[in-house]
C-alpha cells in the first residue's frame, strides 16, 4: 500500500518471505527502506537510500519459529539473556506477531516522510503462566559499572576511555546514559543509539571460538557485527494489573571520518 505523509510519498507493503511468514517492507520517499518480519516483530533489514545495508543478519540464521533469528533488531522481552526465569531473551522474539490495524497516530512533526507499521504480540495462555507480573569502538559507557556475563555476572567498573574489541565480550552496563555512540571507522560511519525507559546497555560479540560453536552463526561473522542494545536487567520492570510501560530505542547513523 502507498500512503502520503506530510506531502511525501511513502510505501508499506506486506510480502510473503521464503519461510512463508509475512514481512512488512517500508520505504520512504528518498528510497531508504526497512524490512520487518512478523516472526518476532524483528527488523531484519535497514538500508540507506543508496542501498547500503546497515544491519547484520547471519548468513546461517534460522528463519523458522520457535528459533529466534540471529541478527537484525530483535525484541528481547520480557527478559534479556538469562537474566530471569524464562528461556533465553524471553518469548517475544520466538512468536508470530500481527499488524495493528488501528495504530495510534504519530505526532504531526514526527510523521513527515516516514513509513511505519505498528505490530502487536498477543500472548498465549501458556505465555501468561510464565510472564513476570545495537576497528569499532563505543563511547558513552566510560567509568560505568557493568555485569560481566562471562564471569558469573560479577560486577566491575569500566576503566577505559572507550570500549574496543579484541576478545569475546558479554557485558551489561547498568544505569547507562540515554545516548551511546558506536564508531565504525572502517566504514566511516557512526551509529547513535538513543533509548528511553531502558536504563541498561548490553554489549556482546562472541569472537572466534564461540562463533564456531553457534549453529546459526557463521565462523567469521563475529568480525562483521556488534550487538549494542538497550535493556532493563539490573532492576526488572514489574507491572501491576492495568499498568503500562514503554521502552523506546532509536538508531541513527551519520557519515564520520
Amino acid at each position: 500500500m502507498d500512503v502520503s505523509a506530510g506531502g511525501h510519498r511513502v510505501a508499506a507493503e506486506v510480502v510473503k518471505a521464503s519461510d512463508g511468514i509475512d514481512q512488512v517492507v517500508l520505504q520512504n520517499g528518498r528510497g531508504a527502506s526497512a524490512r520487518v518480519s512478523l516472526h518476532g516483530g524483528q527488523v531484519l533489514s535497514w538500508k540507506t537510500h543508496w542501498g547500503e545495508e546497515l544491519l547484520f543478519t547471519s548468513s546461517k540464521a534460522i528463519f523458522k519459529p520457535p528459533v529466534a533469528v540471529r541478527g537484525g533488531i530483535p525484541i528481547c522481552f520480557p527478559q534479556f539473556g538469562s537474566h530471569g526465569t524464562l528461556e533465553q531473551h524471553g518469548f517475544a522474539s520466538n512468536k508470530i506477531w500481527i499488524i495493528d490495524d488501528n495504530p495510534p497516530l504519530l505526532p504531526p512533526n514526527d510523521s513527515n516522510g516516514k513509513a511505519y507499521v505498528d505490530l502487536l504480540l498477543k500472548p498465549t495462555e501458556n505465555d501468561l503462566k510464565f510472564w513476570p507480573h545495537s576497528e569499532v569502538r563505543i563511547e558513552g559507557l566510560e567509568t560505568l559499572h557493568y555485569l560481566d556475563n562471562l564471569l558469573q555476572k560479577e560486577r566491575f567498573t569500566d576503566q577505559g576511555n572507550t570500549l574496543t574489541f579484541e576478545s569475546e565480550v558479554d557485558q551489561v552496563y547498568v544505569n547507562s546514559p540515554d545516548i551511546v555512540a558506536v564508531f565504525d571507522h572502517e566504514n566511516k560511519r557512526t551509529f547513535f543509539i538513543k533509548k528511553q525507559g531502558l536504563p541498561d546497555v548490553v554489549v556482546w560479540n562472541p569472537w572466534d571460538k564461540k562463533a564456531k560453536a553457534l549453529v546459526d552463526f557463521g565462523d567469521d561473522e563475529y568480525k562483521q557485527m556488534l550487538c549494542v542494545d538497550g535493556a532493563a536487567i539490573e532492576k526488572p520492570i514489574t507491572l501491576r494489573p492495568g499498568e503500562e510501560w514503554t521502552g523506546r530505542l532509536e538508531i541513527s547513523v551519520i557519515p564520520s571520518t
